[in-house]
C-alpha cells in the first residue's frame, strides 16, 4: 500500500478565504506524513491550482480535479475540503466532486447546501425539536411591513442574511427607524434576508465531529462579546473573549451536548461542524451551523480538541480515513 495522496482544498470565492489559507496551512502541516503526500490546493474565483513547495502554481484540470506538477498527471485519493464559505460549504463544490467521483472530507453535497441556509436548517431541524429564534423571513423586492415586524418579533431584533458563513451584514436593530439601513446592509450580502427575535442570553459556540465512529461535542465555548454582538469584527479580529469550557452549569451543559448531537444527527452531517446557540433559561436556541468552521490556530474548533484532548494530527488523519472509507458514487 502506497501512501494516499491527499490535497488540502482552501481559499474560497468569499472574504472569509483568507481564514481559510490559515486554516488550510494548520492542516496542511498537522496531517501525518507517514501515511499521506499531502499537497496545497488554492481555489479562488480566477484560478484553481496546485501550489508546489517552491511555491510554483499549477492549474487544477477541472475534468477530473488533477494536476501536471512535472508532466506527470497527479491524482488526489482524498480532496480534504476547508474551504469557508462559497463553494466549498454551500454544496457547489461537494456537487462537482460527487460528479467526476472525486473523494472528499466533511459533508455531503445536501447536508452542504441545506446549512448555509439558515432559514431551511432551523425549519427542518425545528421538526426534530430543536428550538430557535421567532423569525421572518424576507426575499429581495417583497413589500416589508416594518410595523408587522416589530410587533411580532418585539425589538431589539436581529437582521442577517440567510446565508451562512460569515457575520458580514448583521445588524441588531434597536429602533424601528435603523430597520432600512439594516436591510439594506443585509441584502448587500444575499437576496434573502432574516429578522429574528432578540434572545437574551449566553451565547455558546459547539464543536461537533464524528470521531471514530462516534458523535462527540469537543467543546461548548463561551462568546463574551466586547461589542453589542458576535460580528465580523469579533470573529476574526479578537473583539470578543472566547472562554472554554463556558461557565454553565452541569444540567445546561447536558442539554447543549444532547441538542447538538441531534442537530448534526438529525442533519445527517459528517466531518467538523460548529453550531451557535443562545441559552436562554437553560434553553439552548439554534442560530446556524457551519459545516467548515475556522480551523486556524486562533479559531474555536482546534482549541476546543485541544482541551478535549485529541491532537489536530488525529482529528485531520481520521477526517481523511472516513473519505477514503466511503464508496464512489
Amino acid at each position: 500500500m502506497g501512501k494516499k495522496n491527499v490535497a488540502v482544498v482552501m481559499g474560497g470565492y468569499s472574504d472569509e478565504y483568507v481564514v481559510s489559507l490559515k486554516s488550510g496551512q494548520l492542516i496542511y502541516e498537522s496531517l501525518d506524513r507517514e501515511k499521506y503526500n499531502v499537497y496545497k490546493v488554492i481555489i479562488l474565483k480566477d484560478e484553481w491550482y496546485f501550489q508546489s513547495e517552491n511555491n510554483e502554481k499549477f492549474p487544477i484540470n477541472k475534468a477530473d480535479f488533477s494536476v501536471e506538477p512535472n508532466g506527470e498527471k497527479l491524482n488526489f485519493d482524498v480532496c480534504f475540503n476547508i474551504i469557508h464559505g462559497k463553494p466549498g460549504e454551500n454544496g457547489e463544490l461537494q456537487a462537482y466532486w460527487d460528479t467526476i467521483g472525486q473523494k472528499y472530507t466533511g459533508c455531503d453535497f445536501y447536508q452542504s447546501a441545506l446549512t448555509f441556509n439558515k432559514k431551511d436548517t432551523l425549519a427542518v431541524l425545528s421538526k426534530y425539536g430543536i428550538p430557535s429564534a421567532k423569525s421572518i423571513y424576507i426575499r429581495k423586492g417583497e413589500t416589508i411591513d416594518k410595523q408587522k415586524i416589530v410587533d411580532e418579533l418585539g425589538l431589539p431584533c436581529f437582521v442577517k442574511p440567510n446565508q451562512s458563513g460569515s457575520s458580514l451584514g448583521i445588524s441588531k436593530v434597536k429602533d424601528i427607524s435603523d430597520l432600512d439601513h439594516a436591510f439594506e446592509m443585509a441584502f448587500s450580502e444575499d437576496d434573502e434576508i432574516l429578522i429574528e427575535s432578540f434572545l437574551d442570553g449566553m451565547e455558546v459556540s459547539v464543536g461537533v465531529v464524528d470521531f471514530e465512529g462516534e458523535t462527540i461535542v469537543l467543546g461548548i465555548t463561551e462568546i463574551v462579546p466586547t461589542k453589542e454582538f458576535f460580528d465580523y469584527e469579533a470573529k476574526y479580529e479578537g473583539a470578543s473573549e472566547e472562554i472554554t469550557p463556558a461557565r454553565i452549569d452541569d444540567e445546561t451543559k447536558h442539554r447543549v451536548e444532547e441538542i447538538a448531537k441531534r442537530a448534526y444527527n438529525s442533519l445527517g452531517m459528517s466531518g467538523f461542524s460548529r453550531s451557535e446557540y443562545i441559552i436562554m433559561n437553560g434553553t439552548p436556541y439554534m442560530l446556524e451551523m457551519n459545516t467548515n468552521p475556522g480551523f486556524s490556530p486562533a479559531s474555536i474548533l482546534p482549541q476546543q480538541a485541544k482541551i478535549y484532548g485529541i491532537s489536530i494530527k488525529d482529528l485531520c488523519g481520521n477526517e481523511v480515513e472516513k473519505a477514503l472509507a466511503k464508496n464512489k458514487k
